[in-house]
């Protein structure tokens, strides 16, 4: 199971190889194993096994659903899920359970896939290091790897507390993947939280142009940026992924492998020297934050403050409460700039930068580039000491610098694993490609792939001598 593709496992399915069950019970079993990574809030053991015994009766029949049929999947805790608590990672939405499937998820269903459970992310996805949820923070599997500890020249029983953050919003995802307890996995990316955790764990992030995947039943953040994203082992099971053949813009020709359709052409390759306008991105994220939390009132569902003294203090503790300072600070700060004397000074400014950001990258591409090459963070992953130096808005804008254009200008981008630092820990390129050219990208980031030939995670498994730290902590991952 260590390095296969979607397309091999599936292949393997088939063909009775190994079955859904026994493929089902193997993922259980390395979630349990890394469970100190804290990638998963709720597993879903019993609906997983029920979903992989159906699978393997559709498959003795030769009736498969599709290529992910039996194939473990792991959904981003800020996807709706039919009858699975969905939390946001947040006090906010704690014993909220959806009515239905977000429409990438029932997209997976629908094809068979076995949903191993959400996994964990920053609260309300406002984060780039999964370390502000309140299930707790997210452990990047790289730091329990064997080249990450030949290089620190220490065991893994040496102190524990200044463990590698996994990057975020959708770390949980990311970690998922990397540990091979899922083979891919959804998360959600409005500036770059999809291709920001797949850089620091070594794996795939792709996000696709605007409007390719349907973001009914995904918590927004920012409606006007937000896109679901995929994370997988490879460039190869990106198209293998929910929606991209058979999503709302039909522009994919189904079960076609990236290189059949003439080979990989010449591709104009450049290097962008423009700096996207962070302060552009933070204005327009936190005044969608604004609108998009005032529905939050936790009244109806989720958590509900036990203060009664009026409507008022009933509403002001529920919010108080069930949101966090980083979401809170995002809420006020977005009202300030929607605020009548300030709306034109920054929203609608922003809003004018913002364009000019689009058509900047409107040039370049009719200049003949097909697609620009940047890296996708600064640095490899942090250590957790040296993240919290510096407070949510500082880190993001720092982890995001490369990745915020893409969402400001709708066009689709994926990070690829190129090859790991000094420290032994991943490092990775982004590819940004021209609106709707989804599959022109996606095949020079498998070509780039090739090239590269990134090392598999040497997993300590499981996760040697850290068993105690297991028994010290609280289970935050509900069986």
């Amino acid at each position: 199971m260590r390095g296969w593709t979607i397309r091999e496992i599936s292949l393997a399915l088939r063909q009775g190889h190994i079955s859904p069950s026994e493929l089902c019970q193997r993922c259980l079993s390395l979630i349990r194993k890394t469970k100190i990574l804290n990638a998963y809030i709720t597993v879903t053991e019993e609906q997983a096994v029920k979903q992989a015994e159906d699978a393997e009766k559709r498959l003795q029949r030769g009736n498969p659903l599709g290529p992910l049929d039996g194939v473990p999947v792991a959904v981003k805790d800020n996807f709706s899920t039919a009858g699975i608590e969905t939390t946001c990672a947040s006090n906010m939405l704690k014993g909220y359970v959806p009515p239905f499937n977000a429409t990438v998820v029932q997209r997976l269903l629908d094809q068979g896939a076995i949903l191993m459970g959400k996994t964990n992310l920053d609260e309300f996805a406002m984060g780039c290091g999964s370390t502000d949820g309140i299930f707790g923070p997210v452990r990047n599997p790289w730091g329990y790897s064997k080249q990450y500890r030949e290089q620190l020249a220490e065991d893994c029983a040496v102190d524990d507390s200044d463990w590698v953050v996994a990057g975020g919003s959708s770390g949980g995802s990311a970690v998922a993947v990397a540990s091979m307890s899922c083979f891919a996995s959804l998360g959600s990316d409005t500036g770059g939280s999809t291709r920001n955790p797949a850089a620091h764990c070594g794996i795939v992030g792709f996000k696709g142009s605007y409007g390719l995947l349907s973001r009914h039943g995904l918590i927004p953040l920012v409606n006007s940026m937000d896109v679901p994203g995929i994370l997988t082992r490879c460039v190869d099971d990106e198209y293998h992924a929910p929606g991209l053949s058979c999503e709302t813009l039909e522009i994919w020709t189904k079960g076609v492998n990236l290189f059949e359709d003439g080979g990989a052409r010449v591709v104009e390759v450049s290097l962008p020297h423009t700096q996207y306008s962070n302060v552009c991105y933070h204005v327009l994220c936190t005044t969608e934050v604004s609108s998009n939390m005032a529905r939050f009132d936790g009244l109806e569902y989720g958590h509900r403050s036990n203060v009664e003294s009026s409507t008022e203090a009933l509403y002001a503790a529920t919010r108080h409460e069930g949101f966090n300072d980083v979401v809170r600070g995002r809420i006020l700060a977005g009202n300030y700039f929607l605020l009548k004397e300030n709306y034109d000074d920054y929203f609608v400014k922003a809003q004018k930068v913002r364009r000019l950001i689009a058509n900047d990258f409107l040039k370049v591409f009719e200049s003949g580039v097909d697609v620009l090459l940047t890296p996708t963070t600064l640095s490899d992953a942090s250590s957790y000491m040296e993240f919290i130096k510096e407070d949510n808005r500082t880190r993001s804008a720092q982890e995001d610098i490369f990745t915020q254009g893409a969402n400001l200008a709708g066009l689709p981008a994926i990070a690829v694993p190129a090859i790991l630092s000094r420290r032994g820990l991943p490092l990775s390129l982004q590819f940004i490609g021209r609106a709707f050219h989804d599959k022109q990208l996606l095949t020079v980031a498998k070509w780039f792939e090739q090239q590269m030939k990134f090392p598999l995670l040497q997993l300590q498994t499981p996760l040697n001598n850290c068993s105690e730290l297991l028994k010290s902590q609280s289970s935050h991952a509900r069986f």
